[in-house]
């Protein structure tokens, strides 16, 4: 996906970007389509997991369900825009759906961390608060506000012809008076939630829990496990996540400072997106790992699974190979006629 085509300020730029991989070439393709099973099948897991097994039963479940629903949401774009397909309600809903997935993974990452630090540092206080009530009404609040966000992306999303190739892009088509400021609000928008909110949130409340642990003469094996899971959560979301953001607020820099908005520096911001792209949506696909090597009890419940699964296995296997012998042995057996 070229999100990189929505913030070409720098109009008079010849189309060199450098480095920046093109958009449709067989390495975008590998690697969105990667990207797609990947996420698929570890998310898909979870969600299975979660729902049949753990049941849902607190809070921290509602938000890693809704937390892999929303890299499912992510990754379900990537085929398209590795096809590319010249339809404009494709380009539509593929927008749509990315800006959904963006803001829903941020926020609900953020949730958790908020989850987290009421359990530690606030723990009595907050036990009324981290109910699974409590969680399905925030997961719930959670989607209508990305909903609310990705609006504009989804309305503005159009097709443009490329008159070099005569290829069709997906790209926003803001109106000619307006255009500066839907741009604007698009990038603080994204850079508010990722940057500028969700993020300070997060290291505040890891730091505070930091400091409680380090002040706790007893050590709850179940509690730093649950931690540990949540930090490395947010940390990798903060690799994947923030270069991106990080690229977005220069390029917003670019409409205000003029050492910026020159050719050169247009190119290797741009450059710096394509890559910035790849790996942020490569957070889709990560998530599922990590529940499955440090969520210590969504590794229980999928042990079991297996377990019950591989032992059903075994035990047709073996019930099948039982039952071909005995045909054989009866089929070898002479029959004595009554007569």
């Amino acid at each position: 996906m070229n999100i990189s085509w929505e913030y070409d300020y720098n109009e008079t730029c010849d189309d060199n970007l450098g480095p920046e991989l093109p958009d449709g070439s067989r390495v975008l393709l590998v690697l969105y389509y990667m990207l797609f099973c990947l996420s698929l099948l570890g998310n898909s897991t979870v969600l299975w997991v979660l729902l049949r097994y753990i049941k849902l039963k607190t809070m921290t479940d509602v938000c890693l369900l809704n937390l892999a629903l929303s890299d499912l949401i992510l990754a379900i774009t990537l085929p398209l825009w590795a096809y590319n397909y010249p339809n404009l309600a494709s380009c539509k809903l593929m927008t749509g759906v990315y800006q959904l997935g963006f803001y829903s993974g941020t926020l609900f990452v953020t949730l958790m961390s908020v989850d987290r630090y009421l359990a530690i540092v606030h723990a009595i206080a907050a036990m009324r608060a981290r109910t699974l009530r409590y969680g399905i009404t925030a997961s719930i609040t959670i989607w209508v506000v990305s909903v609310i966000m990705a609006l504009p992306g989804m309305i503005f999303a159009s097709l443009e012809i490329d008159e070099d190739d005569n290829s069709t892009q997906c790209q926003p088509l803001y109106p000619e008076d307006r255009q500066s400021f839907w741009k604007l609000l698009r990038n603080f928008s994204e850079n508010t939630v990722g940057l500028f909110v969700c993020l300070p949130i997060m290291v505040f409340c890891y730091v505070k829990i930091l400091v409680v642990l380090s002040r706790s003469r007893s050590r709850n094996t179940k509690k730093d496990r649950a931690v540990k899971l949540i930090f490395i959560i947010v940390c990798v979301f903060v690799v994947c996540w923030v270069p991106y953001n990080v690229t977005i607020f220069l390029q917003t820099l670019q409409l205000f400072l003029d050492s910026l908005d020159t050719c050169k520096a247009s190119q290797t911001i741009n450059s710096a997106m394509g890559f910035a792209e790849i790996i942020a949506l490569s957070h889709c696909c990560v998530n599922p790992v990590i529940y499955a090597f440090v969520g210590e009890k969504f590794r229980k419940s999928l042990g079991k699974v297996l377990t019950k699964y591989l032992c059903w296995g075994h035990q047709s296997r073996r019930t099948l190979s039982h039952r071909d012998t005995t045909e054989k042995e009866t089929s070898n057996t002479p029959v004595k006629s009554d007569y």
